[in-house]
């Protein structure tokens, strides 16, 4: 295997171990009792966490883990158990730090505590990622047929309804909390446009980079935004209808609110609804 295809295989397996991490993590991010405990949570509790997370992580790489070839021997399983880790910590603090939750201000102890306890679901989600969601691993390539309109239409509806149902399941549980509210408050244009950007990078890097499905085989989908670009723009766009109708729905926003108050809570919810209908994608 040359050095150029190496490279693009490791990429591949870190971008599957993030996105498997975003899937199963991102509803804990926007949990505050999770902030809290993090803040407050002494070294020794912090050590017996890593320790038993490692555990957890390092029997499940020697069954499933996050790279598409899989090696059972114990050397390997410890190493992909520490990069799953270390992929869990790094995206939860990307993350952590969009939501400003994570400042330069924050003390270090407080840090640690918030990276470790909430990237335990992400890191359990990186090494989680290839047993639920593995895509082909030898796509083949297809010509595929003219299709009709109806067909097009038919195509365009089942990723419209997947995208809903996918963001539903994961922002439903976060939108009558008040961690939008909170989170919202202290959010500037600037960092709402960075949210925006993260949350169509996460969404596009989970169904086309990922390797979890066929590459070739979205591309052969017949709807009308079928287009990695546009079909995650589509997508997003529809993961912030379902979420503003999430928060409708549970009186976080009313008809007299501002409609910047409207904008900044469905951008805030949109990050999860996105991953959520990413999910969802993937699994027509």
């Amino acid at each position: 295997m040359g050095l150029a295809k190496q490279w693009r295989t490791e990429l591949s397996d870190l971008l599957r171990g993030a996105s498997g991490g975003f899937l199963f993590g991102i509803p804990l991010l926007y949990t505050m009792e999770v902030w809290w405990i993090g803040s407050y949570i002494g070294p020794i509790r912090m050590l017996l966490a890593l320790v038993l997370m490692f555990g957890f992580i390092f029997f499940l790489n020697q069954t499933a883990g996050f790279r598409r070839t899989s090696d059972s021997r114990t050397a390997s399983a410890l190493i992909d158990s520490v990069e799953a880790i270390a992929i869990g910590i790094v995206c939860t603090g990307l993350v952590l730090a969009l939501l400003q939750e994570i400042t330069l201000q924050t003390p270090l102890h407080e840090v640690l505590g918030k990276l470790i306890y909430e990237g335990v679901p992400f890191s359990l989600g990186v090494a989680l990622a290839n047993q639920f969601l593995k895509g082909d691993e030898d796509p083949v390539e297809e010509t595929v047929p003219p299709v009709s309109k109806s067909q097009s239409l038919n195509a365009t509806l089942s990723d419209i309804s997947a995208t809903l149902i996918g963001a539903t399941i994961i922002a439903f549980n976060i939108a009558p909390t008040d961690e939008i509210p909170m989170l919202a408050s202290a959010a500037s244009a600037g960092w709402l446009l960075l949210i925006m950007a993260a949350s169509l990078l996460i969404s596009y890097c989970i169904v086309f980079a990922s390797g979890f499905t066929n590459y070739q085989q979205r591309r052969q989908q017949k709807g009308i935004f079928q287009r990695p670009l546009s079909e995650t723009i589509a997508s997003y766009l529809v993961s912030l209808i379902a979420a503003m109708v999430m928060l409708f729905f549970f009186q976080k926003l009313e008809f007299g609110d501002p409609w910047q108050v409207w904008l900044s809570y469905t951008i805030l919810l949109g990050l999860p609804a996105a991953v959520g209908g990413s999910a969802g994608r993937l699994a027509i």
